[in-house]
């Protein structure tokens, strides 16, 4: 799919990978942004710097359906169309299993974990696809994507990411029988399943954990670079022939278990 002048809707825009895509997709690729998020001053902020004529912003809980519905009708009242649904929104919860003194975790933090990294990317990529229903087929072929962002904690979770890692492989394990029922309405599902990035967050860590990390990195040995997330998002947007995949963007790396 051309980029140019698509509508792109990325949750979890407000800050980190979200932010970045949605400001290389606009300055690099002329698209047009909605971005969802709860963080209403950091929406707002993403908006100015971006620019209100290419970027909107709606405070958005993706574990709620009505707010979901609201966020998805905004961008249709102002922008017509939804062409791109990129899920980043998550919380990076963590706990054992078992806490002080051998006592069970409370359930409510699993589900907390649930409601928003698993329930709401199905929320936000069925309300968003079914806009999408609506486009004109490019080139014959197709009228959405839909890019889920998953984590190498999919595969290799660490000690006290059993909630985490659960919720992003619920992600992955959403990819194939959803790009299958949505590839007859031309709309392609795909998944990127990155490592550590140096997001404004963690590049705020002190120096000496900045370097424990780099040093679990396998090549380069470095943590990723913020746009080389967004470039995937864009390959994965531009190759019409990449569908039901989960890319490990992540440099070799498999974290340890602690």
């Amino acid at each position: 799919m051309r980029i140019q002048d698509k509508v792109v809707v990325i949750t979890g825009g407000a800050s980190g990978l979200g932010l970045a895509t949605a400001h290389y997709l606009v300055e690099e690729k002329a698209a047009f942004v909605a971005i969802f998020d709860l963080n209403v001053e950091a929406g707002e902020a993403a908006v100015a710097r971006i620019g209100a004529d290419r970027a909107i912003y709606v405070q958005t809980d993706v574990s709620d359906e009505a707010s979901v519905q609201h966020a998805v009708d905004t961008v249709m009242a102002r922008f017509g169309a939804i062409h791109v649904c990129i899920n980043g929104a998550a919380v990076p919860t963590g706990f054992k299993i078992l806490g002080k003194e051998g006592k069970a975790a409370p359930l409510a933090r699993f589900a907390q974990a649930t409601a928003i990294n698993l329930n709401g990317v199905f929320n936000v990529m069925s309300k968003c696809v079914e806009q999408m229903t609506r486009n004109d087929a490019e080139a014959g072929e197709e009228r959405g994507v839909v890019i889920n962002v998953s984590s190498g904690a999919a595969y290799e979770g660490q000690v006290g990411q059993c909630a985490y890692s659960a919720t992003k492989a619920g992600v992955i394990g959403m990819n194939m029988p959803a790009a299958r029922e949505l590839g007859a309405v031309g709309v392609r599902v795909n998944a990127i399943a990155p490592g550590l990035f140096l997001t404004t967050m963690v590049a705020g860590l002190e120096e000496k954990i900045l370097d424990s990390l780099k040093e679990q990195m396998e090549a380069p040995k470095r943590l990723g670079d913020t746009r080389e997330f967004a470039h995937c998002c864009a390959f994965l947007i531009e190759n019409a022939y990449i569908n039901g995949e989960t890319i490990r963007l992540d440099g070799a790396t498999r974290m340890r278990a602690r």
